[in-house]
């Protein structure tokens, strides 16, 4: 019996529709999950995206290997042509700290900058507790001090200490949802501050969602300075992870200095439990070897050099180190005479803000975990004019498009950082 090529052909054509489809679905069923997700980061996964070519998003960088995206350095800042010329005022004292990494330092800093200025307030500089009992440092330690004071100077104003005459005790702590408008304050806030004086606010995330909606109305110029423009390494810290990204830089010669960031910490992915979804090729996280597979078929190079967020080398990430000999933690690049400072103390805010650091200043970022830390470094590259930011997913056929994987973020131009940037 013989075979008649035309139906051959349509079998082809029927199979290849529903690979899309798939593809399409997985897509969508991400957009879906972070535009309903309500809680902690850990329960917020991906949204995924396609973008074409032809849409101009990102380009190549003619004779590397791999396709490498070229930065984009159009967007500048909008807030400093709509920040209003009032006088900042003071009266009472708005008191904060700053906790779980850089991740939530960005958004804590902006939601307190928000309440002491649509109060009229001075902000009082915060203290960065981690997560283990008795783990604090003074803001300082980490952050430029004087840089956000300076930044901040015609918006609010900011000192480095409460005053001995003002009690901690007696102050109201005010939970404050993050993204906070000033609607919210004066409706919410403002009547406890003007009872009490002075008020400690703590923000809650009722999602880490970071895009921007039409509901959101126009970002408030003083949340884009409090987000952008204020919080900065202390330069010490600075220095040490600029270090890091020139060590990175010098293995990866035959990529033109390229290299790409992966968050991708063995601690986080135990805890969720990358399970599947029932969608094709959708995914709650991904491991190293997923990662591996998935920057292989699009083409990276073997001699990719590849930075990744966790925080000593552990056995699972061998099979990455197999196919791609350059991959590193940070133990391995940064300074020796820096070690014993930035690894081996009993916190860990040093290595986070590095790894803060390094994602947001990659050629390329691979999140292998979804939450807070992906949506933000999303934001501050964004802000850097690096809108390469792949999304991974599992690819069935033997090669895929970087250009398939753009986080919706960048392709949709969806993110809060939008709104800031013009």
């Amino acid at each position: 019996m013989g075979v008649d090529l035309r139906q051959v052909v349509a079998g082809i054509l029927t199979i290849t529709m529903f690979v899309m489809l798939g593809q399409m679905l997985h897509r969508d069923y991400f957009d879906s999950l972070q535009e309903k997700a309500q809680g902690d980061a850990q329960d917020i996964e991906f949204e995924g995206s396609k973008v074409s070519v032809k849409d101009g998003l990102v380009g190549t960088v003619e004779g590397s290997k791999g396709l490498w995206m070229e930065d984009n350095t159009d967007l500048t800042p909008c807030w400093p042509t709509l920040l209003s010329d009032d006088a900042v005022s003071s009266k009472g004292y708005v008191t904060f700290s700053l906790t779980n990494g850089p991740e939530y330092h960005i958004s804590q800093i902006t939601d307190a900058v928000m309440v002491a200025k649509h109060l009229g307030a001075t902000l009082v500089l915060p203290d960065i507790r981690g997560s283990k009992p008795g783990d604090e440092r003074n803001f300082e330690d980490i952050y430029d001090a004087d840089k956000l004071i300076k930044s901040l100077e015609n918006v609010v104003k900011v000192v480095k200490k409460l005053p001995e005459e003002v009690s901690l005790r007696n102050m109201a702590i005010v939970k404050v949802p993050t993204r906070v408008t000033e609607d919210y304050i004066k409706e919410h806030i403002d009547p406890i501050f003007k009872s009490k004086g002075n008020i400690r606010v703590a923000s809650y995330f009722p999602s880490v969602n970071l895009r921007k909606s039409a509901q959101d109305g126009e970002t408030d110029p003083v949340a884009c300075l409090a987000m952008f423009g204020s919080l900065e390494l202390q330069p010490e810290v600075n220095a040490v992870a600029e270090s890091m990204v020139e060590r990175l830089r010098t293995h990866s010669r035959k990529s033109g200095g390229r290299f790409i960031a992966v968050d991708l910490r063995i601690d986080i992915l135990e805890k969720k439990n990358c399970h599947t979804t029932g969608v094709v090729g959708s995914k709650t996280c991904y491991n190293a070897q997923e990662i591996a597979l998935f920057l292989r078929k699009l083409g990276f190079a073997s001699d990719t050099t590849i930075y990744l967020t966790q925080p000593r080398w552990d056995s699972s990430l061998n099979i990455l180190k197999d196919i791609f000999p350059k991959t590193f933690t940070k133990e391995a690049i940064m300074p020796a005479s820096k070690r014993s400072k930035y690894l081996e103390s009993v916190s860990s805010e040093y290595e986070n803000v590095i790894d803060f650091y390094i994602s947001s200043r990659s050629d390329v970022f691979v999140p292998a975990i979804s939450g807070l830390f992906y949506a933000n470094t999303v934001g501050k590259r964004i802000a850097l004019g690096k809108p390469q930011v792949l999304v991974p997913a599992e690819i069935s056929e033997t090669s895929g498009l970087a250009t398939d994987f753009i986080s919706p973020y960048i392709s949709k131009k969806n993110h809060l950082a939008y709104s800031c940037f013009c």
